[in-house]
């Protein structure tokens, strides 16, 4: 049975419906047929011109929809992670983990999405209570370790990458968690901090949640300290952008024999980079790299002598009080600082003209009372335009700079990873007021994220796309006088390459 379509006296097929080996199958497929083709569009009633060609066809039914490939694909990359071992079964947990991965919704609304894909949903009542049971039976600790077994079984564990960001809550009330502190949204509401840690391609490893009004770089050490511990590591290297930049962190993670990459602030590349331009000049080119020491605390070491032309080799050794710094310079990153400080002189300008409000602006200082272009800043500013620091504690001989710059560009993997957290998976827990059920929605989400990370690495598709091509095949039960009819999907290109990219990782 074929839908087609006749154009200039040429036959199109347009959607192949299936075989009828039966008259009640072939009356189920010519009414599925109709319902496609009526879709959407209004219909005479003609059914007193013409006989029925089967009696059969007025008493077909369409019983339930059910979108079997979607939850197959899911259900198995849950599985197939040890999700479901880890947390002994409980099917309110998994199907509130792979809720979030079809649409994002408050879990009172978790019945309704898996209603709607033809999954027998537990009740909410019961998904709220599941949350209490992840608390007391420590879901997170047995999620993290089926996570950290599937990386070790075919991932690479010598790199991790880690990053923070902040959750906030619709609330006037700080609590001993939600607290008002520094947040990346600019709000004023009670939040907590939650960091992440993943691998090199951004499959979680451990989730962490502290006081809204703790230091950023207070997070770093527990949660690395705490991933070794149950991961029985001893050398890791730890990649984490500027805001994880503290002396104290860099300190503790050598000292502990772990490797860093991080990124430098620009504040230090007068200092690190006075020598190279004192004997090279400011010009530089695109893709240059200039490997050479930074100060471990205050503004110099003493250790980088100015009258030497060569930047130093760095080496814990020779340079106890210094780390390697690695400076390069990018045309790209040069037209963007540059529109970026052009769009910022101007502002300064126009408040120093007093054409627009006088508030906190860059490149504005005040002298003798007067609002006044701090020209200084400005030109050093557009000196250092183009370029971006790594510091790190790992040698040269061990990582070359080109490799160094690569480990930490791999970071956008974990700022991904909280972009489908508070977007795609809606991590942002509004409506919990209980640390406990603040804890138990992470992992939740914790969870979420190792299915999409894992699909995603499987397939090449986000988990976005993934739900949206596969949502569509639905398997379709009709009833035709009193006999059940099962109809499969007809599988699409793009489905069919997913299904095979899924066989290939072993699904």
């Amino acid at each position: 049975m074929q839908i087609a379509v006749k154009e200039r006296g040429t036959r199109r097929i347009v959607e192949h419906l299936g075989s009828a080996h039966t008259e009640a199958e072939l009356a189920a497929l010519v009414q599925a047929g109709r319902e496609k083709i009526q879709a959407g569009q209004g219909v005479l009633d003609l059914a007193g011109l013409a006989p029925q060609s089967a009696s059969a066809v007025a008493s077909a039914v369409v019983e339930s929809k059910r979108c079997a490939l979607l939850w197959d694909v899911l259900t198995g990359a849950y599985e197939a992670l040890g999700l479901g071992e880890a947390t002994g079964g409980d099917q309110a947990f998994k199907q509130m983990v792979l809720a979030r991965l079809i649409e994002p919704t408050s879990k009172e609304q978790v019945p309704v999405v898996l209603g709607e894909l033809g999954v027998d949903a537990v009740t909410a009542r019961s998904l709220f209570r599941c949350l209490a049971r992840c608390t007391s039976n420590d879901y997170r600790s047995r999620i993290q370790g089926a996570c950290l077994s599937h990386v070790i079984t075919g991932g690479d564990l010598s790199l991790c990458l880690y990053d923070v960001t902040t959750l906030y809550f619709e609330t006037d009330n700080e609590d001993g968690l939600r607290k008002v502190g520094y947040s990346k949204e600019r709000r004023v509401d009670p939040q907590v901090i939650v960091g992440l840690l993943v691998d090199r391609a951004g499959f979680p490893l451990r989730i962490g949640c502290w006081e809204g009004n703790r230091a950023e770089t207070s997070t770093l050490i527990p949660m690395i300290e705490g991933f070794r511990k149950n991961a029985g590591i001893e050398h890791l290297v730890i990649v984490a952008d500027a805001g994880m930049l503290s002396a104290a962190n860099l300190e503790a993670l050598d000292q502990a024999g772990m490797g860093f990459i991080v990124g430098s602030r620009m504040a230090k590349a007068p200092v690190d980079l006075a020598a190279h331009f004192r004997w090279h000049g400011d010009a530089l080119v695109d893709g240059q790299v200039i490997d050479t020491i930074t100060p471990r605390h205050g503004a110099t070491s003493g250790e980088r002598d100015q009258s030497v032309r060569d930047e130093p080799v760095w080496d814990p050794q020779s340079h106890p009080g210094s780390w390697r710094a690695i400076w390069a310079y990018s045309a790209r990153r040069f037209a963007r600082d540059n529109k970026t400080l052009t769009a910022q002189e101007n502002r300064a300008r126009a408040v120093v003209a007093g054409d627009k409000r006088p508030k906190a602006t860059r490149f504005v200082t005040v002298r003798k009372g007067d609002q006044v272009l701090d020209d200084k800043a400005l030109a050093r500013a557009k000196r250092l335009a183009g370029l971006k620091g790594y510091v790190s504690n790992i040698p040269a001989s061990i990582m070359q700079a080109g490799e160094v710059i690569d480990s930490y560009h791999e970071l956008w993997h974990v700022e991904q990873s909280f972009r489908m957290s508070k977007h795609d998976l809606r991590a942002r827990p509004v409506f919990h007021h209980t640390r406990d059920a603040i804890e138990a929605h992470l992992t939740v989400v914790m969870a979420a994220l190792a299915v999409a990370r894992h699909l995603q690495n499987a397939t090449g598709m986000s988990i976005k796309r993934l739900v949206r091509e596969l949502r569509p095949l639905q398997e379709v039960t009709i009833s035709v006088n009193g006999h059940q009819i099962t109809a499969q999907p007809q599988i699409t290109q793009t489905a069919q390459q997913i299904l095979n990219n899924l066989n290939a990782a072993g699904h």
